[in-house]
């Protein structure tokens, strides 16, 4: 591949406003992303309390409920990525953020109220939708900040859009529980007295159907808020230069929002550089393409795969473990319920989630993406063996607090996030060619959002009517232990063996290197590639 210098003035730009500026308004879709899929789990303890009191909400429900966003976020993945590398990243990202605004207004509208099959066909409809443009908001967030980035930070800028993540579930437990305590203060001490919600008799009270609605619908407000801003962001000069073939108008695009040296030669010689044909010419999923990029594309999905049946699994297995409130759970009002999750949450959150986080933005581009991965990895199977193999003679009956079992919890957080579940955001943007960099973020993306559907569901199912108290069977739970500890193992297995090394290398650099094993070692080595 010819080397363009408005390319090469990007690699080598210094760190400026303009990429703070991308990183907010690129992460506050993140931002929205995460508030919108973790709130779900306070909002169904309300929803089962207000339409399904005298009823087991039943698993099929609560796994339908689950699973339906992360459909529509895997498919949106696929559709939008796509359309990424083909009309563009910046005329798709304002569509996602249109969609992701308008699904979680009408997830709170939810038309129906008069019948609870009518409420949840409709929740489950916007939920679906909202996961089409969050699904969109993955590859094109880390596409276009991988795009604008110099390769000295690049890791740490495209991990502080992803850390945006951590920032949005934090903000959905908060404001769950401001609304609760508002809405149980306004209702006072709360009388024992049936009242009727969507024509079944309930203890809550009729407010609370107002509440949950309410919480889904504040988390369009930071997406709208930056709408304006997006759709002021140019397209990357590398998509304008390399797909386009317009390297004037990436010049152009550049000077105008960046200091960018070298801008007045780019756009002298621009249209000599043009007139060389492209180096490579083959089609997706080719076999040329398959032959290039076919393993770095397989272990993109597989780990994305892998850390996200671990990843959310465990948030669905911290609400069902963990008790803070001392009161049983059918003396518990509606917002009690939901409060106690989102403390939970919170709690996980600012310690836990946060921190790994802005860990990896700091050691990302001194490590390296690899060495970070197969750590979180490693570590995170060691907690999950150290929590498992014990936990039916020991974690279950003498830590009545959990306290100490909440420690080793939320380490599992800090080594996922410190770890496979921030890299595998980052490394499906830096590896492939520009024409195929959203798409292959968006397969990679969806392959994740397929393993969380797999632990999710598979978890859900796999304690039906095995629940003592609300909490699921303390033998199974073990077993889901170990079983995560051992997808944590074929992780760093994938990771040593499969992924490359991105760190310090131009995203053209990236392409234009194939891994090689030979022996024992491992697929981080980097050769030229021989077309």
């Amino acid at each position: 591949m010819p080397e363009l210098r408005v390319l090469s003035a990007l690699d080598a730009a210094r760190i400026q406003w303009y990429h703070f500026k991308a990183i907010i308004v690129a992460g506050m879709g993140l931002f929205t992303d995460a508030y919108d899929l973790f709130c779900i789990a306070p909002i169904m303890k309300m929803i089962s309390q207000i339409y399904y009191h005298k009823d087991s909400i039943g698993t099929a429900i609560l796994s339908t409920s689950y699973a339906i966003a992360l459909l529509g976020t895997a498919l949106g993945q696929l559709i939008f990525g796509y359309l990424g590398d083909r009309v563009g990243r910046r005329k798709v990202y304002g569509l996602c953020l249109l969609i992701m605004v308008f699904s979680s207004f009408g997830c709170g509208f939810s038309v129906c109220t008069t019948r609870r099959s009518c409420v949840m066909v409709s929740l489950g409809f916007f939920r679906f939708v909202l996961g089409l443009g969050i699904g969109g908001d993955y590859p094109l967030s880390a596409t276009i900040m991988s795009e604008f980035a110099n390769k000295r930070t690049r890791g740490a800028f495209i991990a502080a859009v992803f850390s945006m993540q951590g920032l949005g579930i934090l903000m959905s437990s908060a404001v769950t529980m401001v609304v609760c305590l508002a809405f149980k203060n306004a209702a006072g001490e709360g009388s024992s007295e049936k009242t009727n919600v969507a024509g079944l008799e309930t203890l809550a009270p009729p407010e609370s159907d107002i509440a949950w609605r309410l919480i889904l619908m504040i988390g369009a407000l930071p997406a709208a808020l930056t709408f304006y801003w997006r759709m002021l962001m140019p397209e990357t000069a590398r998509y304008t230069a390399l797909v386009e073939n317009n390297v004037v108008q990436a010049a152009k695009d550049m000077q105008r929002v960046m200091s960018v040296s070298m801008i007045s030669q780019i756009s002298e010689d621009s249209s000599s550089e043009l007139e060389q044909p492209p180096a490579s010419s083959y089609k997706l999923f080719s076999r040329r393409f398959l032959s290039l990029h076919g393993r770095d594309l397989f272990a993109a999905s597989a780990n994305w795969f892998l850390v996200d049946v671990v990843f959310y699994t465990s948030n669905l297995l911290l609400s069902q473990i963990f008790n803070l409130s001392n009161k049983p759970l059918n003396s518990t009002n509606v917002y009690d319920s939901a409060f106690e999750v989102s403390k939970l949450a919170a709690i996980v959150a600012a310690c836990s989630t946060i921190p790994g986080y802005w860990f990896t933005v700091y050691f990302i581009d001194k490590i390296g993406r690899v060495k970070i991965q197969m750590m979180g990895f490693f570590l995170m199977a060691v907690v999950y063996l150290v929590a498992g193999i014990p936990y039916s003679w020991y974690w279950s009956k003498h830590e009545k607090t959990k306290k100490g079992f909440m420690v080793l919890y939320g380490l599992i957080f800090f080594f996922s996030n410190f770890g496979p579940n921030t890299t595998t955001f980052i490394i499906p943007a830096e590896l492939f060619p520009a024409r195929f960099r959203s798409t292959c973020h968006g397969i990679s993306g969806a392959a994740g959002k397929f393993g969380a559907i797999v632990g999710t569901v598979g978890f859900l199912w796999a304690t039906k009517h095995h629940e003592e108290d609300g909490f699921p069977d303390v033998k199974r739970v073990r077993i889901a232990f170990l079983i995560l500890g051992g997808v944590c193992i074929a992780g760093m297995i994938v990771t040593y063996f499969f992924t490359r090394e991105t760190m310090g290398r131009s995203l053209e650099e990236n392409e234009d290197k194939i891994g090689t094993t030979s022996g024992s070692s491992s697929a981080n080595e980097l050769l030229p590639r021989q077309y």
